[in-house]
């Protein structure tokens, strides 16, 4: 199988220009940057690199395809069907855009092949299933008048992604806001560009109109920050750290005090009470949320929470577990943990192991790192709550771990945090569980998993970790569309009447 995967990666025509107005674009100043695989060190690509200039390109257009109304006036049944001929373009790639992830992020290619394409697709399928079912309202104002609450889109949206799932992100992002009929300019991550522009080509082969999804592709400063700036971008949806997204919000008051959503980082808890059930089960969430795409993730399991009465159980059941966890070639399909992102995430990542060495903290496991960029699944014992490893975003598969022994002291420490994206409770009472999930301060609270719900439900972030709205549902809808009043008098129809 493996063999099969680096074929297919032999085979790739890899994208390296920007994609503006339905084609590829170089930048005007001729610049380019490398991208490489996380794993090996190898140069993939020269992407260009664009700048401010490119930027005002790129929405210029998207500007001149909103206004004259190709996509956002186009009947919902059409916009929905080119939408889902989209997604039926991806589905066709699917191995194509699994091996350009695996190569371009260093996430393991089977997690790529079965969860992060799937979701892609079906993410987008949902809200183009969605266009037709969102009703617009009117409101009891009497026999005199009569008043319409309808949505229309916001406008050019610019879509600021992380380098942690290019992919998902992506859709999530441009699934409400192509079904609300905005225009986009999308910025994907420097370290991860390969998909979003390879998804852009195939937009237009979809039949997604020129103008209606532009890719820029280059740094933060050059590209991230004119979006932020720039007067003619409606709204910004960003994912990523809770710094940069405090930037995008003196952006916006600096500009046109666009609208700005963001969904930052997450130190997120897993709590784990003496009556939870099936410990087996409990172990396998708790390590599949710390471990998942190495860690590299907002919402992962950072912090075990245990209460002491069950916590030699289960984190011998973790122990036993993790020879599952096998780390290596990213496009070995047996591997669970790949490479993280790049050698300057790996330094920050290794620092904590450095820190764990110097508060002589207990590791039950791993604590090092291994040639290139690879760091073991660690967890750590006894971790104190003033400990940078309990109260800081590593973004890698290490595990904080924290004894407790009444809910009320669990409650405490889960919320002593200023972030506030994801929660997990194991539990086998419910009113208990329940009572957990409430008094835990975050967006998604999970009981018995882990996990982030599914398409329909919101994703967000309490406190540091969101602001502005959500991903996901239809509720992700709101943040792409401006609601519009319209209000009618009727008393001078009803006086014609009468004469």
């Amino acid at each position: 199988m493996t063999a099969d995967y680096q074929a297919i990666a032999q085979s790739l025509t890899l994208p390296d220009q920007a994609f503006i107005n339905g084609a590829a674009y170089r930048a005007q100043s001729g610049n380019t940057f490398d991208t490489t695989n996380p794993a090996t060190g190898e140069l993939l690509a020269k992407i260009t690199a664009c700048d401010a200039a490119d930027v005002d390109i790129a929405v210029g257009h998207a500007r001149a395809a909103f206004n004259d109304g190709r996509w956002r006036l186009l009947s919902p049944a059409e916009r929905k069907a080119r939408l889902l001929a989209f997604a039926d373009a991806l589905a066709a790639h699917s191995e194509e855009l699994a091996v350009m992830e695996s190569l371009d992020s260093g996430k393991p290619v089977n997690e790529c092949l079965t969860v992060d394409v799937p979701e892609t697709l079906h993410v987008l399928r949902w809200h183009a299933e969605t266009i037709d079912k969102l009703y617009d309202q009117t409101a009891p104002v009497g026999s005199q008048a009569m008043a319409m609450i309808i949505r229309e889109p916001v406008g050019v949206v610019g879509c600021v992604l992380p380098w942690n799932f290019p992919l998902l992100m992506l859709a999530w992002k441009i699934g409400p806001a192509l079904a609300a009929g905005c225009s986009l300019v999308v910025k994907p991550a420097e370290d991860t560009s390969l998909t979003a522009l390879r998804v852009a080509q195939l937009a237009a082969e979809a039949g997604i109109p020129a103008g209606v999804f532009n890719v820029i592709t280059g740094t933060g400063k050059a590209v991230g920050e004119p979006i932020g700036l720039h007067p003619d971008i409606d709204m910004v949806s960003f994912t990523g750290s809770t710094a940069t997204g405090r930037r995008f919000l003196h952006y916006a008051a600096e500009s046109n005090l666009k609208r700005v959503v963001l969904e930052c980082g997450g130190k997120n808890p897993a709590v784990v009470m003496d009556d939870a059930e099936d410990i087996d089960s409990v172990a396998a969430h708790i390590l599949n949320g710390a471990l998942w795409n190495m860690g590299e993730n907002c919402s992962a399991t950072s912090r075990l929470l245990v209460q002491r009465g069950i916590k030699a159980r289960l984190l011998k059941a973790m122990q036993a577990q993790l020879a599952t966890w096998t780390m290596g070639d990213p496009l070995d399909p047996a591997n669970r943990l790949g490479a993280l992102i790049n050698p300057t995430h790996f330094a920050k990542v290794s620092s904590y192991l450095a820190q764990a060495k110097t508060e002589s903290l207990r590791v039950l496991h791993g604590g090092d790192t291994e040639q290139g960029v690879y760091v073991q699944p660690t967890l750590i014992d006894d971790v104190p709550p003033g400990s940078r490893l309990f109260r800081e975003e590593i973004f890698g598969p290490v595990l904080a771990i924290r004894s407790f022994d009444t809910p009320e002291e669990a409650i405490e420490l889960a919320n002593d945090t200023p972030y506030g994206l994801a929660a997990s409770v194991y539990s086998g009472n419910l009113r208990q569980a329940l009572h957990l999930s409430r008094s835990i301060r975050a967006g998604t609270v999970t009981v018995n998993c882990f996990g982030e719900g599914d398409a329909t439900t919101p994703f967000g972030g309490y406190k540091e970790s969101g602001f502005g709205g959500r991903d996901k549902s239809v509720y992700a809808h709101d943040q792409y569309t401006e609601l519009k009043t319209i209000w009618i008098d009727l008393s001078a129809v009803a006086q014609q009447g009468e004469a």
